[in-house]
């Protein structure tokens, strides 16, 4: 494999041609490291590891063995979508792992951001670690490592959770896209078919929805999350806003206001819009969204999501405020 330090001359990947000819290559690599071994992938769904995949299954076909844990905290569709894709469509070996009431149990009661994130962490490794003690034969780990994961951690790619697995294991690590930037791994991604909105994922977080229902998290204001993030990710897309605001969501926190609903008091959450715009997520500004969108978006939320009963707008830039709230 090539070397951690992006060779000078390297061309920007910007073109199908160009992803073409890095496939090519990659290929080549993955072909010669891997010889007849097999391969382990923590497929989390992402632009990175699914370009990750994708390369692999066309360099050794069934010697890869993806792994997708489905923790509870994915966005609508995310998991029906992973099966879709690479079991249905490109004919990968996955297994899909239900964890949902293993996290969430684990993540009962637990308040502090930290804490969470630490807990997602943790069990993701450990159920990884029993889906690989299950396989016999795994010389290869492969990881969705990109270029600027390199600068800025000298290591393995923590937020794929993979870098804690035991040193018995002792697998040698697959990083066919590790000389990469974000921007290029689309491309690259765009050229092996993989559907626009994995390619196009907008940034996700390592603990997913767990740092968007914030507070401890409960399986009900889970769901609110879940459902209006889908609303919103349905209507920016409907209204030409998906390729234009560079991260948007909702949040549902932990604390209730007084509605009223078919003419009854009741005690649900606020949901919470959030969407901007930014160049190096250093900074971030707030998206203009036309008025009759958030009134058209807050209708279906307010109709749809069950447990609440106000939509509100962050207009926070960063700084002061984060763009994610934990």
């Amino acid at each position: 494999m090539t070397s951690n330090v992006r060779p000078a001359d390297m061309a920007r990947i910007t073109t199908v041609e160009l992803a073409n000819a890095f496939i090519d290559q990659q290929i080549k690599e993955l072909r010669s490291q891997i010889g007849d071994k097999k391969v382990l992938l923590a497929l989390s769904g992402g632009v990175d590891s699914s370009v990750v995949a994708a390369l692999l299954i066309k360099a050794v076909g069934k010697q890869l063995t993806c792994v997708h844990v489905n923790h509870g905290l994915l966005r609508k569709g995310e998991p029906e979508q992973v099966i879709e894709v690479f079991r249905n469509q490109m004919n990968a070996n996955l297994v899909y792992v239900d964890a949902v009431d293993r996290f969430l149990d684990k993540l009962a009661g637990v308040t502090e951001p930290e804490e969470k994130r630490k807990i997602i962490g943790a069990e993701f490794i450990r159920v990884f670690e029993e889906e690989a003690r299950k396989l016999d034969g795994i010389k290869f780990l492969a990881q969705g490592t990109i270029y600027p994961d390199i600068l800025e951690s000298d290591g393995v790619k923590a937020h794929h959770n993979v870098g804690g697995l035991p040193e018995d294991l002792q697998f040698e690590l697959v990083e066919p896209v590790k000389l990469l930037f974000k921007d290029e791994v689309r491309v690259v991604g765009k050229a092996l078919g993989l559907p626009d909105n994995m390619v196009y994922r907008q940034p996700f977080p390592g603990p997913g929805l767990g740092v968007r229902c914030t507070g401890a998290i409960t399986r009900e204001r889970l769901e609110a999350v879940r459902e209006s993030d889908a609303i919103l990710r349905e209507e920016f897309a409907k209204n030409g806003l998906a390729g234009k605001v560079w991260q948007y969501f909702t949040i549902v926190p932990d604390y209730r206001s007084t509605g009223i609903r078919d003419g009854k008091r009741c005690w649900d959450w606020p949901v919470v819009i959030r969407a901007v715009n930014t160049k190096d997520a250093m900074t971030a500004t707030v998206e203009d969204i036309p008025f009759s969108l958030l009134q058209h978006i807050t209708d279906r939320i307010l109709h749809e999501v069950k447990g609440v009963n106000r939509v509100l707008y962050d207009m926070t830039p960063k700084p002061v405020g984060t763009i994610e709230w934990e």
